[in-house]
């Protein structure tokens, strides 16, 4: 019984969410959400046309942190094991790593949003 009344509330909450995602998109429509591109450009000017830097900047801040979060996501369920010792060091590797790195890139002025 329980399996079935978790299967119908899976089911039932599935078919929900799909249908919401489905439709909601459609109430707001404007002519930036109708284009096929994020990146801003018209699909039907020339494919040469230069562009802003910021868009790298955007995208390469993101995999960084999307990366720590990835690598340091399995942290409370590992905490759980015996032997922490090693796993917080190289979490705290990993951390120091990744701060540094940020720290040089703000004091060499490669974070910067003006072109």
């Amino acid at each position: 019984m329980n399996l079935m009344l978790i299967l119908l509330t899976n089911i039932t909450l599935t078919i929900a969410l799909i249908s919401v995602a489905f439709w909601l998109p459609h109430l707001n429509m404007y002519t930036e959400k109708a284009n096929p591109y994020e990146c801003g450009f018209d699909p039907m000017s020339s494919a040469r046309l230069p562009f802003s830097m910021k868009f790298f900047l955007v995208a390469i801040t993101f995999l960084l942190f999307d990366l720590e979060i990835a690598l340091l996501l399995p942290l409370p369920w590992a905490m759980q094991f015996p032997n922490t010792n090693m796993l917080l060091t190289m979490a705290s590797i990993l951390i120091t790593i990744l701060a540094l790195g940020l720290a040089y890139e703000w004091t060499q002025k490669g974070l910067e949003w003006t072109e």
